[in-house]
């Protein structure tokens, strides 16, 4: 078969987005399958991805390094009639994935999309709250123009079709269990965070930005503090709150961007993970932080509603709940033998889950569609 992915986020950008698209495109070529990839050109992009087609971008505004894709519907159609896909996969709803499903509906190839960002949630975070019910039409609008929407957990496939988006469908998510390892702990790298092998590292992993609920992980960290006072919060990547964060917080540690192998040890050297943000669709994060055996105090949903547990694998908060995000930062944070107690039960949340499993249900999907397409078009033409 051969697909063609969408996407105006890619690595090396580094969010959840790009990295889960760059997994669904790896999980289909190891299954066989032939993926054309399009996406914004990139600074000094050399074009690595194999069949990759690179398209104009602009800056995203307040989001240095990162770019969404120009208007694109005749090159893409062009570009499909040489080399037409059996189905694809739009991932994000920017300019470019607009064209792509004009131009899948023009050719008459079968779309999926995927449902990664919650923007009616962004508008309120960004100061404009009036928004969200334009944004949350606008969404279902650019998806119902698909023959399906790839959601990751039960909760948001509810809530989308609650909304009347129609065809959704949960495609679950997994995490790289060999990268995210607790034997990739470092004690040289804690070290230089200032700490020793008892000191506690209180760690946030992902975008420095208004959304992500960033000042509520800061007070939890300032009341541990209190009874920690050798605790350090290690921030490990970058965003547009980043410069006032460090500002105001000059004993904070920050690592700015991660990858690999570097990630996994910056995750595996925490010994307490704080999650705030309330406005994601998933958030990976947590599951590579399980995955690396560290403690983890997040809302529930998302993620955290599917595999994190409360007691057992750190804190799950209800929505909303401030004073229990931060008690249960006070209570694990402070008792170094119940997260000692809680390591290898992170590490069992989530030792079943396999990104293989993932592009196997991913290719099923598409190769539905596919044959839909395909039966439609016998029964035209007969």
């Amino acid at each position: 078969m051969r697909y063609g992915i969408v996407t105006e986020t890619y690595p090396p950008e580094v969010n959840g987005v790009a990295l889960t698209v760059q997994g669904l495109e790896q999980g289909l070529r190891e299954r066989g399958h032939a993926v054309d990839v399009v996406r914004p050109r990139q600074r000094d992009d050399e074009a690595t991805t194999p069949d990759a087609l690179l398209v104009r971008g602009a800056a995203l505004p307040r989001y240095p390094g990162l770019k969404f894709g120009l208007p694109a519907a005749r090159l893409l159609q062009r570009h499909w009639r040489r080399q037409r896909p059996d189905a694809i996969y739009v991932a994000t709803e920017g300019p470019l994935g607009w064209s792509a499903l004009r131009a899948a509906r023009r050719l008459g190839i079968p779309a999926a999309t995927g449902f990664h960002t919650r923007f009616d949630d962004y508008v309120r975070s960004y100061g404009a709250p009036w928004l969200q019910g334009t944004a949350l039409r606008w969404m279902r609008h650019f998806h119902n123009g698909a023959q399906a929407t790839l959601v990751p957990t039960r909760e948001l496939q509810a809530f989308l079709e609650g909304q009347r988006f129609r065809n959704v469908v949960r495609l679950p998510r997994a995490v790289d269990t060999q990268l995210f390892h607790p034997d990739a702990r470092d004690d040289a790298l804690r070290a230089r965070w200032g700490l020793d092998a008892r000191g506690l590292a209180v760690i946030h992993v992902g975008r420095i930005a208004p959304e992500k609920n960033l000042p509520l992980a800061v007070r939890a960290f300032r009341e541990l503090q209190r009874i920690r006072p050798e605790a350090r919060f290690v921030w490990v990547g970058d965003g547009p709150a980043r410069a006032a964060l460090q500002r105001e917080n000059p004993d904070f540690v920050f690592c700015g961007i991660r990858r690999g192998e570097d990630l996994a040890r910056h995750f595996a050297s925490g010994d307490l993970f704080l999650f705030p943000s309330r406005s994601e669709t998933f958030g990976n994060v947590t599951l590579e932080a399980l995955a690396s055996g560290v403690p983890t105090v997040a809302f529930d949903y998302g993620a955290a509603r599917e595999t994190l547990r409360d007691g057992v694998h750190g804190g799950a908060i209800s929505d909303g709940d401030d004073a229990g995000f931060i008690a249960a930062t006070l209570r694990i944070g402070a008792d170094d033998a119940l997260r000692a107690r809680m390591r290898p039960a992170c590490r069992d949340a989530v030792a079943a889950l396999r990104p293989a499993r993932v592009a196997e249900a991913f290719d099923h999907l598409l190769q539905s569609l596919a044959a839909r397409d395909d039966r439609h078009a016998a029964t035209a033409f007969t």
